[in-house]
């Protein structure tokens, strides 16, 4: 029973470790979101320093501008989990029913996005399109990047962080 015990005692240290270490993770989600959002408030001096137009009825206002060529397009693609960032080269917009078709284009690529698309789409939808590109902040993505590709930096950072909240409480 001694061997058993041990075994049972083993996984429930390894879950209780997976546990704390998924609710680090989580806290440092909402701590970055919540230092983020103040931040925004601090440099608009508004409580609501984002806000959507999800509709027309701020229309003349505030419209929903129709995407055109040249801008600079977050989409997501089915079966692809990342985002692609990429500029629209060729919009066409049906008469008969508005909808338009957006065709896209990495700045350095040779060729269209026609390949990264799913297997037979040649054009993204309006569903497809996440949002625009109004700026961009360089080297901020190598640090995803990084924690992404090297996990280890993650947990030191988390650990360390940790350490911080439990040395400010004495």
């Amino acid at each position: 029973m001694g061997l058993i015990g041990e075994k049972i005692d083993s996984i429930k240290s390894i879950q209780i470790r997976q546990l704390l270490t998924q609710a680090i993770s989580l806290g440092m989600i909402v701590t970055s979101a919540l230092i983020i959002w103040k931040a925004l408030m601090c440099v608009t001096g508004s409580e609501s320093p984002v806000v959507v137009v999800l509709s027309e009825s701020m229309e003349p206002g505030f419209k929903r501008d129709p995407i055109r060529a040249g801008e600079i397009v977050v989409f997501n693609i089915v079966g692809r989990d990342i985002p692609i960032v990429h500029r629209v080269i060729k919009v066409h917009e049906r008469e008969n029913t508005g909808e338009v078709d957006v065709l896209t284009k990495g700045d350095k690529n040779l060729d269209d996005d026609r390949l990264l698309y799913a297997k037979g789409q040649l054009w993204l939808h309006r569903h497809h399109i996440m949002g625009r590109a109004v700026g961009f902040l360089p080297y901020v993505g190598w640090v995803t990047i990084i924690m992404t590709e090297k996990p280890i930096i993650k947990y030191i950072l988390i650990g360390a962080l940790g350490l911080l909240v439990i040395k400010s409480k004495d």
